[in-house]
């Protein structure tokens, strides 16, 4: 997780008791965790987590915002108030294991609908080159024409997953975050797109949200 140094996240140890914690301070050097600069929304704090852990990864990891619900802030999270803690709770850890990588959100809007990924607007075949490398035959001809999932960069994954990358691929992905032009939003939203390919998935990686609903959350009605 990656907080805000004014960011409450004491909710995380009151309502997820059982859960390892790793929260990132990205603004407050002094913090005992924290990241080297405040850039990428919350990729630095994500790939600076599985830098330090590598060898000692749980078996799933929860990548999650700081702040906990509210239609404001979290209108993005698919639960009753939009709430993570409820998120949380209903997430079928089974399932993580099985697929590898599972975004949290399952409505498509923003992410997957036709003008959202026709081309993706936030990763070009530039920055996909950029970020993960081109095709085996080191041009573009490998990279994909269409690239998305559903928004905003909360997901779980398993430690077999992160662990089919070596540690020297996060290594790159976090250097790219820091050295690219792209301000903080921009580097973040690249990131935000690419999560699922670093996991194993397809460039369109759009599960029929129903189904999504019934695998991540068990809500099958």
């Amino acid at each position: 997780m990656a907080r805000l140094a004014l960011e409450d996240t004491s909710w995380v140890a009151e309502h997820l008791p059982n859960w390892q914690r790793a929260i990132y301070t990205v603004d407050d050097p002094s913090a005992l965790l924290h990241t080297s600069t405040n850039k990428g929304h919350e990729s630095l704090a994500y790939l600076t987590y599985i830098i330090s852990n590598y060898h000692s990864l749980p078996s799933t990891l929860v990548f999650l915002h700081a702040h906990r619900s509210g239609r404001e802030r979290g209108w993005h999270i698919d639960a009753w108030d939009w709430d993570n803690v409820r998120s949380m709770k209903s997430l079928n850890l089974s399932y993580v294991q099985e697929s590898g990588y599972v975004n949290l959100r399952c409505n498509w809007k923003p992410g997957c609908r036709s003008k959202d990924i026709k081309p993706n607007r936030h990763v070009s075949k530039q920055l996909w080159i950029d970020v993960l490398g081109s095709g085996s035959n080191g041009t573009e001809d490998e990279v994909p024409e269409i690239v998305g999932q559903p928004c905003c960069a909360q997901f779980a994954v398993s430690r077999l997953q992160v662990m089919k990358r070596p540690l020297e691929d996060y290594i790159r992905y976090r250097q790219w975050v820091l050295d690219t032009e792209l301000d903080d939003d921009e580097s973040g939203r690249v990131m935000e797109f690419l999560w699922h390919v670093i996991f194993g998935k397809e460039p369109l990686f759009c599960p029929e949200p129903s189904t999504c609903y019934c695998k991540v959350y068990g809500r099958c009605d």
